[in-house]
């Protein structure tokens, strides 16, 4: 009995001091909060305890997701005062469903000052890459030149173009990785993959390779940002292109149920050997693979994608057999409105 108490003054005693802010929930209703969550949402414990979660925080979409599913979730939260929460959710044996909250706005800010240069570095370069590539074809249409002159051009045209793949990704991943809000809206992805195809189909067609479409009519609606999600759609896409045979169709296929979205994209290509499958989301990571290597490509598309997936609570993962073609998919938590 008195072990009983003891643990139970100890749990008391965490719970009200940590600096992390605890929120749990069953049937739909908060039944704790401590000092540090209230803190965080400009209010009480008191007039938290006891409240409709699904009423208290009606307008807070990514907190209600946190709090209303099922399973090990992460999103980031918007607080009160323009301040930001790293959100972690779990549902306990009991039943009951414990969300965690970490004060992050600090961190973030030091994160997207240090990639303010980075970014800037990046913006400063598109501009003349552009010019360049611009210039050179102005050259080439109006100017009257010979066999030496016409290759010379056409090298500096293909390397700024290399230079602007380059530079494209590191622009996309930076803004990321500053830590930069994400727009969390209700939306169902038909559009927004509908929108990527569209965009990839001339790269397709370059690589004579058609885009096979197949969707769940309807889709489950997700939270999320629909700009960014078209990102991850078209670098998803753009690698299955890129290491596909010629005339082998590559397939985006998207699903789900009452819990979660899945979206995958698959292509008959080269294929990734099991040791380095996890390896093709790591930051400009190219393969051993010479045949693989020997195709240009930033290596930062799907470090990208993934890491904007993560960022809405998601998770994305690769599966192949070699020498047949590779498998990526995404998945995200569906929310009920």
């Amino acid at each position: 009995m008195t072990q009983a108490v003891n643990t139970a003054t100890l749990f008391e005693f965490l719970f009200r001091s940590s600096g992390e802010g605890i929120l749990i929930a069953k049937d739909e209703q908060l039944t704790h909060a401590n000092p540090a969550a209230a803190a965080m949402l400009s209010t009480s414990p008191e007039a938290l305890t006891g409240k409709n979660y699904r009423q208290a925080f009606k307008s807070n979409h990514a907190l209600l997701n946190l709090l209303q599913r099922d399973g090990t979730q992460q999103l980031d939260v918007r607080l009160p005062r323009r301040r930001l929460a790293e959100g972690i959710a779990t549902t306990v044996e009991t039943g009951e469903r414990v969300v965690l909250l970490r004060d992050v706005t600090e961190q973030r800010e030091l994160e997207t000052r240090r990639s303010a240069l980075t970014q800037a570095i990046v913006h400063d370069l598109r501009s003349p890459i552009s010019a360049i590539t611009g210039f050179a074809d102005l050259i080439r249409r109006y100017g009257d030149l010979n066999e030496h002159q016409d290759r010379f051009l056409q090298r500096l045209h293909d390397t700024s173009d290399k230079l602007q793949n380059v530079v494209g990704p590191l622009v996309d991943l930076a803004w990321v990785e500053a830590g930069m809000p994400l727009r969390h809206l209700p939306i169902r992805l038909d559009d927004t993959i509908k929108a990527a195809v569209t965009n990839m189909h001339v790269v397709a067609r370059q690589h004579d390779i058609s885009i096979a479409t197949s969707l769940q009519t309807p889709l489950p609606v997700v939270m999320g940002d629909p700009e960014r999600l078209q990102i991850v759609i078209e670098n998803m896409l753009s690698n299955a292109i890129l290491y596909s045979h010629a005339e082998h169709p590559v397939a985006i296929h998207a699903w789900g149920d009452v819990t979660d979205l899945y979206c995958s994209v698959a292509d008959q290509g080269i294929g990734i050997s099991d040791d380095e499958l996890e390896s093709i989301f790591n930051r400009m990571y190219r393969s051993r693979d010479a045949r693989v290597n020997a195709i240009p490509g930033s290596g930062l598309g799907l470090t990208t994608a993934r890491t904007i997936i993560q960022r809405h609570g998601g998770d994305m993962w690769a599966s192949s057999n070699f020498d047949e073609g590779t498998s990526v998919t995404f998945v995200l938590p569906v929310v009920q409105l």
